[in-house]
């Protein structure tokens, strides 16, 4: 059996292919940048842009599951390729906010955007389970160019908690379904195993690199302002209404990884253990 994986080469990707790999799959991947991709030489590495659907006649050869990752350029080239292949199987990545818990999310940027990738593969009629995350703990890269030069973050909101999800669970709960049965059809919600304040997310930060690191609390307006440079208006206010929402209602936790993977969730300690060199000088 061969899965094929798009987003290969991203953090989830990456973390899924060896977790295949080591469970004897045959895992092909697509990549616009094949010769960059560097993956064991065991991996089929399909050069090609799966978003657009450019790739070559052979790349779905023998696949009977693939694993979509939403591309912000859309995945309506690949989905019609997919037409008349072998796949049997989808597996997606989508986002929490495509459920539409909150009314924050309802209107968002992520929510229009992934609930559009969720209806066009619904379309496909392939059977399908959808990943929804919840954060990412890797969101919380953006604060190491700061924590490397000045050992604090400058942020608003530092006493809304959220539950942070490793990469590598994420790429867990999608091995097993892709490896395993029972999942068609299935829509997982995911989140890491503790809501932690952004004030105790940097403290794990700190203690992992054995540094004390400062939260200085800025105003929702000059975050806008600052960042205004760096990201579109509307992921601006996504991300101000998702903090201040949890300020008085932190993220629920969601047991889902343990369910489905039948090992805990791994905690931010544990990610920041991970991720520690990108948060020293």
């Amino acid at each position: 059996m061969t899965s094929l994986i798009t987003g290969a080469t991203g953090p989830i990707g990456r973390h899924l292919v060896d977790l295949l790999l080591a469970a004897g799959q045959t895992v092909r991947i697509t990549t616009r940048s094949p010769q960059t991709a560097a993956f064991p030489a065991s991996v089929e590495v399909v050069g090609g842009d799966f978003r657009t659907g450019d790739l070559p006649a052979d790349a779905f050869d023998g696949v009977s599951k693939a694993f979509v990752f939403p591309a912000l350029g859309g995945i309506d080239g690949f989905l019609g390729r997919l037409a008349g292949s072998q796949v049997e199987h989808l597996v997606l990545l989508s986002s929490l906010a495509a459920a539409g818990l909150h009314e924050r999310d309802r209107d968002s940027v992520s929510a229009r955007h992934h609930a559009a990738v969720e209806a066009a593969v619904a379309a496909s009629g392939i059977p399908t389970t959808v990943l929804r995350p919840g954060d990412m703990a890797n969101n919380l890269l953006f604060w190491s160019w700061t924590i490397k030069t000045s050992g604090a973050v400058y942020a608003p909101y530092a006493n809304s908690a959220q539950a942070p999800i490793h990469e590598a669970d994420v790429a867990a709960v999608a091995a097993a379904a892709l490896s395993g049965t029972g999942h068609a059809g299935q829509v997982y919600s995911l989140t890491g195993p503790q809501a932690l304040t952004r004030r105790e997310q940097l403290a794990t930060i700190g203690r992992a690199i054995g540094r004390e690191l400062s939260f200085v609390e800025i105003a929702p307006a000059q975050f806008a302002e600052q960042m205004a440079a760096y990201m579109p208006p509307e992921v601006i206010t996504m991300l101000l209404d998702y903090w201040s929402d949890t300020v008085e209602e932190p993220d629920t936790v969601l047991g889902t990884v343990e369910a489905v993977t039948g090992r805990p969730g791994r905690t931010l300690a544990q990610w920041a253990a991970d991720h520690a060199p990108a948060f020293t000088a």
